[in-house]
């Protein structure tokens, strides 16, 4: 198993790519701490990691306040006494152009995408650093590469999520952290499956493959990249995109 023994720490874990890469990892032999904002689908995600065999924190969390992740962190500290992964999936989207656009929506999608990975990412980077062992995978998108009209806070947040990744990077280097972001395009979720097949048909003009992507495609470049597998790859921004931006 390429995760044994390791400690693995999803925001947004319970549901949609977060799931699935915890699921992932867990079969891999990670034990998790995931929280989510939603207590019925973290506790049914809760379960399936245990049916696989391995141990796991949960926690309704609002990763916009420091003190809520912080103490998230520590209570997967007094359980596993270490953290190795942590994954900033967590995310939101409140869309509307930006003529349109209230300063609230603005404002909530900037805290949950890029200030939670801050707050997460803060206080795990210190447990890392002492450890001097560490491995971060931010979610980011391909809207924060190549924008996208109607969603400005959301192609503002992903972008900033990509130079946050380069910075961590830099920053934890020299104590054997790595940390790298993930651009999906178009893939396969519970909101993909509601759009019609017309409009999945416009969409996938843009997609040289032809074919949305799905949850497991994201899962496991995550699981590559915190593996030993990528030990010398820190910094990057790799796109899960069917071929969409070149």
């Amino acid at each position: 198993m390429v995760l044994k023994d390791r400690v693995a720490f999803v925001t947004g874990g319970a549901r949609g790519i977060g799931r699935e890469i915890a699921l992932l990892f867990a079969k891999e032999g990670a034990d998790l701490a995931i929280c989510d904002v939603n207590a019925e689908i973290l506790s049914a995600t809760q379960k399936d990691i245990e049916a696989l065999g391995r141990s796991v924190v949960t926690g309704v969390v609002d990763v916009t306040k420091a003190d809520q992740a912080e103490g998230f962190v520590q209570k997967t500290l007094d359980k596993f006494k270490k953290i190795d992964i942590l994954v900033n999936n967590a995310g939101i989207t409140k869309d509307s152009l930006l003529v349109r656009m209230s300063e609230s929506d603005w404002d909530s999608v900037l805290a949950v995408n890029l200030k939670g990975a801050f707050n997460c990412t803060k206080a795990v980077s210190k447990i890392m650093m002492k450890q001097r062992d560490g491995r971060i995978v931010n979610m980011a998108s391909i809207i924060g590469i190549m924008g996208n009209a109607g969603q400005a806070n959301y192609a503002a947040s992903k972008g900033g999520l990509i130079a946050f990744t380069k910075t961590v990077a830099k920053e934890l280097a020299s104590r054997n952290v790595r940390a790298n972001a993930i651009a999906p395009g178009f893939i396969q979720t519970d909101m993909t499956a509601k759009l019609s097949d017309e409009v999945k048909s416009e969409m996938l003009k843009f997609v040289p493959l032809k074919k949305l992507g799905t949850v497991q495609d994201v899962a496991n470049l995550a699981l590559f990249l915190v593996s030993d597998d990528s030990s010398y790859i820190t910094g990057q921004v790799i796109q899960v995109d069917g071929g969409m931006v070149m």
